[in-house]
């Protein structure tokens, strides 16, 4: 299955992240809910006011496919001069291919172009995400399916078992959801990864594999079960 070239959503792109960083923190975002939703609103506007090549990725570009994901912040793909448009942001700790800042009470997590899968992604898996206000250029399933199996022989290495957790389960339900193609994700990131590094992804994703064979199993063993009774 591949997802439609452009989606249409009926809320706002505040609401989508309001709700999605309330579903985190219950308590605790719940009072600032509203100023959050006006904030993401507001920096949106900026970007498209400043002329700023970017693709949304991240937690929020997944929902645009799957249930369920929750996140407090931002992630976009720009370019170092596109970031320099934005004094706005308040910038916080800075790497060679990421800088992470604020905008209000909004955390944002850009991916820098200068690294070549990031802008890979940014010019070949973008699409469009079209909210009452405005449209939003957003990673295709594709799009962030390369992103996280980049990330995940790093994340390995650094034992950061509670990311692995989370991108392996994104990885899970894009591919369970819309039956992508991998081997052309493999020839690209044979590009950006080492042979080993490769291997690995290709491992992961065999597991994946089985597990969704498995629960796809299971779940037609229900429904059999269900009918015969």
């Amino acid at each position: 299955m591949t997802q439609p070239a452009e989606i249409t959503s009926t809320r706002t792109i505040g609401q989508i992240v309001r709700n999605a960083a309330i579903f985190k923190f219950r308590s605790t975002l719940a009072m600032d809910a509203d100023d959050l939703a006006t904030t993401v609103a507001e920096f949106f506007s900026l970007l498209e006011t400043r002329n700023v090549d970017y693709v949304l990725v991240g937690g929020i570009a997944l929902l645009r496919y799957v249930e369920g994901r929750n996140t407090e912040d931002l992630d976009l793909i720009v370019a170092v001069n596109d970031l320099a448009k934005l004094p706005e942001v308040r910038i916080g700790e800075r790497s060679e291919y990421f800088v992470r800042g604020t905008f209000g009470s909004l955390q944002i997590d850009f991916l820098l172009t200068r690294n070549k899968l990031f802008d890979h992604v940014r010019r070949k898996h973008a699409t469009v995400w079209r909210f009452t206000e405005q449209a939003v250029p957003c990673a295709t399933v594709e799009g962030l399916l390369l992103l996280k199996l980049y990330a995940l022989p790093s994340l390995y290495r650094q034992g950061d078992f509670t990311r692995v957790n989370l991108y392996e389960a994104d990885i899970a339900a894009l591919m369970q959801a819309y039956r992508p193609d991998m081997q052309p994700l493999f020839g690209t990131l044979a590009k950006y990864l080492s042979d080993s590094d490769l291997q690995e992804v290709r491992s992961i994703i065999s597991d994946i594999q089985t597990r969704i064979a498995r629960f796809e199993r299971g779940v037609g063993g229900q429904k059999s079960d269900s009918s015969s009774t």
